[in-house]
Formats: C-alpha cells, sequence, structure tokens
C-alpha cells in the first residue's frame, strides 16, 4: 500500500505541474491500474515461496523410502540421462554408482570392520515390504544401527535391491568394469540427527551398506524371507507385512573387509551425502531365487520392473579407500571360492588370492630343488656314459594354478 500511496502523489503532482487537474473518472481509473499492477507484481512473487512449500513436501514423502519416495514416484530409468534436468543433484560431482578400479584402491589401517546392532529381529516383529514401482523396499525399524566402524552411529531406514533381467546383469557398482547379478543397499542415517529428512542434506547424513549378488548352488535362506512375498506385491504401490527376521543374514558374514567412498543416492534427488561401504564378498542366491527377483515385479506403467540400476559415474578424482591391501585382481567377477559361514552364503577373494601366492612361492621352491638334483646326477652320468649313448633330459613338470 506504501508503493500505491508513492504513485498516486506523484501522480497528482504531475498533474498540478501541467496546470490542468485530471478529472475525477481520470483518477479513478489510474488507482485502478496501480492496484492491478500490484497484484500482478505480489502474483510474480508468490511462486518462489511455493517452490520452496513443495520442496519441504518432497522431502516428507521420502520419510520411508530415502531414495524412492512416493513423492517421486514420476521419474523413471528410462529417462536417468535426463534427472539433473529435475534434480540439479543428479548432475553433480560426487555421484553414485561408480566403477572401482581395485589397482587404484588406497589401502587405509583406518578402517575398522563394520559393526552393526539390533539386526536380528524377532518373527512378532512386522515389517512393511512394498512394490514402490522402481525396487522393492524393505521398511526397517531404528533399532537397527552401524555402531562400529563409522565415525558416528547410523540408524537403518530400509533396504532395497537392484537388478537387471534374464539375459542382463543389474548391480550398480562394478569392479575393475565388471557388473554383477544384482546389488542389495541397506539405507542409514546420521543419529546426531532428529530424522532421515533432515540428515540427507548434510555431507555427513547418510551410509549406505553394500553388496553384490549372483547365483549360486543353494537357496539362500536370508533372501527367501523377502522373495517369497514378491508374488503379493507385483503391482507398484502394493505392500504386505512380513515376519521379523535375522537382517544381517543378507549381508557378508565378514565385515571386515569392505571398500569405501563419498557419493550420493543412486537415485532422485541424488543428494551427494552418502558414505558407501561396499563390502568385499559376494551373496549367494539360487537360480529360481535370481529368477523370482527379476521376473515378478511390475513397476509405475504396468510393465516388467527390470534394470532398475544406474549406470556408473564419473569419478571425478574422488579416492576409494579399501580395508584390505590389495592388487588390481583383488576382486575378480563371479563367485570362485564360495565360502559360509554360520548360514551365511557367500564368495570371497582375499582368502583365495593369499593361498594362491604362498602354493606359487613353494611350488617353486620346489622345482628349483629338483631341477638341481636333476643336474646333478646328470653330470654324473655323464662322465660314466660311452659317447655314443643318447642323454636324456629332464625338465621339471608345470601345473596349472586352480587357487
Amino acid at each position: 500500500m506504501a508503493e500505491e500511496s508513492q504513485l498516486h502523489h506523484r501522480a497528482g503532482r504531475q498533474g498540478a505541474a501541467a496546470g490542468s487537474p485530471a478529472p475525477a473518472h481520470l483518477l479513478e481509473m489510474r488507482r485502478a491500474a496501480l492496484r492491478v499492477c500490484l497484484l500482478v507484481l505480489a502474483a510474480l512473487g508468490r511462486p518462489g515461496a511455493g517452490s520452496e512449500h513443495d520442496e519441504e513436501h518432497d522431502g516428507e514423502d521420502l520419510s520411508h523410502s530415502p531414495e524412492k519416495g512416493p513423492g517421486h514416484s514420476h521419474w523413471s530409468y528410462e529417462e536417468r540421462e535426463h534427472w539433473g534436468e529435475d534434480y540439479p543433484d543428479c548432475a553433480g560431482t560426487l555421484q553414485s554408482p561408480i566403477n572401482i578400479d581395485m589397482s587404484r584402491t588406497i589401502f587405509s589401517p583406518q578402517l575398522r570392520p563394520i559393526q552393526l546392532s539390533g539386526y536380528s529381529l524377532p518373527a512378532k516383529e512386522k515389517l512393511r515390504l512394498r512394490n514402490n514401482g522402481h525396487t522393492v523396499q524393505l521398511d526397517l525399524p531404528e533399532s537397527l544401527a552401524i555402531t562400529g566402524g563409522y565415525a558416528q552411529q547410523y540408524r537403518a531406514v530400509q533396504l532395497h535391491l537392484h537388478w537387471g533381467s534374464l539375459s542382463g546383469r543389474g548391480s550398480e557398482h562394478t569392479i575393475n568394469g565388471h557388473r554383477f547379478a544384482a546389488e542389495i543397499h541397506v539405507v542409514h542415517y546420521n543419529s546426531k540427527y532428529d530424522s532421515f529428512n533432515e540428515a540427507m542434506v548434510h555431507p555427513d547424513g547418510l551410509a549406505v551398506l553394500a553388496a553384490f549378488l549372483e547365483v549360486g548352488p543353494r537357496e539362500n535362506p536370508y533372501y527367501q524371507e523377502i522373495l517369497e512375498h514378491l508374488y503379493k506385491i507385483q503391482g507398484e504401490g502394493e505392500e504386505v507385512w512380513v515376519p521379523g527376521f535375522n537382517i544381517e543374514g543378507l549381508l557378508p558374514a565378514n565385515l571386515k573387509f569392505y571398500l569405501h567412498y563419498n557419493g550420493s543416492l543412486t537415485t532422485p534427488p541424488c543428494y551427494q551425502t552418502v558414505k558407501w561401504t561396499i563390502f568385499n564378498q559376494t551373496m549367494l542366491l539360487s537360480h529360481d531365487q535370481m529368477s523370482t527377483l527379476v521376473m515378478t515385479l511390475r513397476n509405475d506403467d504396468n510393465k516388467p520392473l527390470q534394470n532398475n540400476y544406474r549406470p556408473v559415474q564419473g569419478l571425478h578424482r574422488r579416492q576409494v579407500l579399501s580395508s584390505f591391501q590389495t592388487t588390481a585382481k583383488q576382486l575378480p567377477p563371479g563367485n570362485e571360492g564360495s565360502t559360509a559361514t554360520e548360514g551365511h552364503t557367500s564368495s570371497s577373494f582375499h582368502a583365495g588370492d593369499v593361498l594362491a601366492v604362498l602354493f606359487g612361492v613353494l611350488f617353486a621352491i620346489t622345482a628349483l630343488a629338483f631341477l638341481l638334483y636333476i643336474l646333478k646326477h646328470r653330470s654324473q652320468n655323464t662322465r660314466l656314459d660311452s659317447p655314443g649313448k643318447s642323454k636324456v633330459i629332464y625338465t621339471a613338470a608345470t601345473t596349472e594354478n586352480t587357487a
């Protein structure tokens, strides 16, 4: 109203200077025009406030789905190359997933074993399992927490999976360019914040535990706790309550060996606030279990929910730390060297490499000793043989290292 009064006063002075007062009907028309201008200016100022309000509600929609909330169901994997247009962070330089070149990882003795608390849930505690159109998601109680391996404690929020199709692999992260069949993510937020929504915008706000999945010879009982219910939630938005079980069984038995780097959520809004832990063991599912995972669910377009993974993003000078000493071939593709500990079905890389080195050293020593022995006796026999006798040349046997 102050602007309107000033404009009225200015118009009056201009009329007086001209020496001819404006008629009453002209002054009324000017006042009406000024009111319209002010209303237009006020309307133009509202969208900014409205955008903040919408963003705030988008954050609330993420309360049960850190990476894939109902409020973000409009994005799709078919348009993932354009996410950055609607979600600026998706075009950032700290994005996930990434390809991990094992020859360039940095061994860090400061990376301590991951310790989990409260992960074993009784069957009487029901958990919500749902198809949100982008993945299958299991909501977790905040009693589950990461209590070791990080500088602070992180509370669990949910877990979900990424997979490919019957004809292609679908892990998000890759190792030396190798993509695994599927990948599990267990999402946590820093307990120093009051909620996930508050934590997700801070650099130390989120922590995700990840493991690769491959096809193995036996059924995995822990993953069956999820997979056996998928037929009940085939359509987007459908959900079912499932009995609690030992969530830790979905992760490798050995939580000492892992890779660590700073990255982002792998779906919109792609906040660059995630501390990633990728375990160095591969979980094994049976062929039927993997088929159930990639064939059962449907997306929000009522099409098969498949290939729900994001392509690897640029590293942009980020460092990938390793809790174990490694080489370029430390983490080979596939599921070689499978091990099972306390019901866990997984594949180990680290122990196999150590045994291979020890076997190689022992074989070389044995071969050298045998060769020296042969050369010594050959020299003695040469003196005893007649000049026309044929010579027998011995060579050390070689074996293929299958360790």
